[in-house]
């Protein structure tokens, strides 16, 4: 694993969504719905819809639109039937491109992620012709912005609590697990009172690419392009995307 290049990967991708905030509230409503419609309405119970919960809030997203969201996949309230569809493909000069998308309409959000891929020089592929590269792992962020925190003591409550992982750069800390014990290993963090900033079950590429800063550039707008689509919930890559 390539540490804080992970944690700067998700800044870039939380820049992006800051300049498009009205499309947030939609993106988080459609993984509520899906959430509370696999594993049901309530989030005490149903870990993922938790996590998806958490981060409309984070986002700021109001209750009621959540309440909203949470009603329709339960039944209680009318509204469109959404399925998840995942695209994988490279980008521009060979980067591993996974896409997933939440949709009511399979051929608007085919097109339009091909769209993206070949405006900006990458390629849609079969399934399974990227996804190889990567690992499904629990992941989280601990800020050590006030340099406070000792390195030993959490690193031994991660590891008593399941984790798999922890890496240390420049005030971040990140922790990896199973996707199985995620919850377990969060939920032990925080007792042990360290305060999470980030916190999901991802895929992590198993080895980043770095890339000349004009090459990197053309694989952003990709990226970009992606993470605008309507449909498109995550966007995750193998590029190193450096410090700015």
């Amino acid at each position: 694993m390539a540490g804080h290049s992970k944690w700067h990967n998700i800044q870039h991708r939380k820049g992006a969504q800051d300049k498009k905030r009205g499309k947030i509230f939609m993106q988080h409503a459609r993984f509520i719905y899906t959430a509370a419609k696999e594993g049901g309405g309530d989030p005490e119970f149903n870990p993922r819809l938790r996590t998806a919960i958490e981060k409309a809030r984070a986002d700021n997203m109001p209750n009621e639109n959540i309440e909203r969201a949470i009603a329709k996949a339960t039944g209680t309230l009318e509204g469109a039937k959404y399925e998840e569809i995942t695209y994988e493909g490279y980008g521009p000069h060979g980067i591993a491109v996974i896409v997933h998308a939440l949709t009511d309409n399979r051929n608007r959000t085919a097109a339009e992620v091909r769209h993206a891929f070949s405006k900006n020089g990458g390629n849609l592929g079969e399934t399974g012709c990227v996804s190889f590269m990567f690992d499904r792992k629990g992941y989280i962020v601990i800020l050590d912005e006030a340099r406070d925190i000792d390195e030993d003591e959490l690193s031994l409550a991660a590891i008593d609590v399941g984790a798999e992982d922890i890496e240390y750069e420049d005030g971040v800390y990140e922790i990896y697990t199973d996707p199985q014990e995620f919850e377990r290993v969060r939920a032990g963090i925080e007792e042990a009172g360290y305060t999470i900033e980030e916190a999901e079950i991802t895929l992590i590429p198993q080895n980043f690419t770095e890339l000349p800063e004009d090459e990197q550039d053309e694989v952003v707008q990709l990226i970009d392009q992606l993470e605008e689509t309507e449909d498109v919930q995550d966007v995750h890559h193998n590029l190193l995307i450096s410090r700015t």
